[in-house]
């Protein structure tokens, strides 16, 4: 994690257990001693795993953990931690991870411990304090589709992660998949979102490329090294990592991209650093990939309304488990507004046939 993304105390309910993590920490080689005081606080940002950081013997590292009352499907703390594990040796863009477990009797669930990296991350409300030029965000723009084109770059099999997925039918499980967990989840009657899920299932793209993908990267998940912006030193959330298109990356990264041109309630609905001037258009940025990336980008509303509709479901899914009450995290309580502006805009999208001006 990094100096930009601010800790708080631990939220009630979501405390861990400090003599047995400093057990565990000291059995495996992190601290000298388990009577060390430990100082335990908590990622504020972020909408899915919980993130802590703990101060221990002048020294910092990051615990990430599912959270609690959550479907397995994308927390799954093994497999990110293997991601990263594989990657960082080649990829040090990927943190450094120390040790994985799977016993839950340590603080009642899967975790892992890896590096806290210092730098800055934008945040919507960092960059807009920071008062960034059009001409940082230029840089920023480019900094951050370089490194997205790095990692879709990755030979996979080069770094033992040939088993990370299944990359024949991603595509159409993808649709089916995302459907299935919106329906699982819908608290709401939200029109547009039946109306999206049947023109993907009868507009997919039958062929594609196959590469590692992050499946959330966007501005606040990237740290940059510092404000001159030309260098990221890590990338953050891997928990959504596979083997698939890396459009389907793409059009995910498109869905947060927010811009100045879009309707007042998308900007408020997915508020992003990407609304600020000098920054590209989603259309500008898809150019700029295929000319980097050597990949000619078609079905391109596809790619983004399956991004929106992603995103949808990944916020229905919060408000899910907060109006269940299985999470009192505050800002979870209209996401089932965010979930429908997001079915809404994609179906707008498909009407419109484009994905700028809307």
């Amino acid at each position: 994690m990094a100096l930009e993304n601010p800790t708080r105390p631990v939220r009630e309910g979501e405390e861990l257990n400090a003599s047995k993590l400093k057990v565990f920490l000291a059995a495996n080689g992190l601290i000298g001693s388990d009577k060390s005081e430990l100082l335990v606080r908590q990622f504020s940002n972020g909408y899915s795993n919980l993130t802590y950081l703990l101060r221990i013997e002048g020294k910092e590292y990051v615990l990430r953990r599912p959270p609690f009352h959550a479907p397995k499907r994308g927390h799954d703390m093994g497999r990110e931690y293997k991601v990263l594990k594989h990657l960082n040796p080649i990829f040090l863009k990927a943190p450094k991870v120390f040790v994985f477990t799977e016993d839950k009797e340590i603080i009642g669930a899967p975790f892992y411990i890896m590096e806290k990296v210092e730098g800055k991350i934008l945040s919507a409300k960092a960059a807009h304090n920071m008062q960034l030029k059009p001409k940082e965000f230029s840089t920023i723009s480019n900094t951050w589709l370089d490194t997205f084109v790095a990692f879709h770059n990755i030979d996979y099999k080069e770094v033992g992660l040939q088993d990370l997925g299944r990359p024949t039918g991603y595509v159409s499980r993808q649709v089916t998949n995302w459907g299935k967990q919106y329906l699982a989840a819908a608290t709401d009657n939200v029109p547009t979102a039946g109306k999206v899920m049947g023109w993907m299932e009868a507009n997919q793209p039958k062929t594609y490329d196959y590469t590692l993908i992050h499946n959330d990267f966007k501005y606040d998940n990237v740290v940059f090294l510092d404000d001159s912006w030309t260098t990221i030193s890590a990338i953050l959330d891997w928990e959504m990592c596979t083997l698939g298109d890396p459009l389907m990356d793409l059009g995910t990264s498109l869905g947060y991209w927010t811009t100045a041109k879009d309707a007042e309630f998308m900007k408020q609905g997915l508020p992003s650093p990407t609304v600020m001037e000098g920054n590209p258009s989603r259309s500008e940025i898809v150019h700029h990939y295929a000319l980097k990336s050597g990949r000619s980008v078609d079905n391109l509303v596809f790619y983004y309304v399956f991004g929106l509709f992603k995103i949808a479901v990944i916020a229905q899914q919060i408000y899910y488990r907060f109006k269940h009450g299985h999470t009192n995290d505050s800002k979870f309580a209209h996401l089932n507004k965010a979930a429908a502006l997001c079915c809404d805009t994609a179906w707008l999208a498909i009407q419109k046939n484009k994905i700028d001006n809307l």
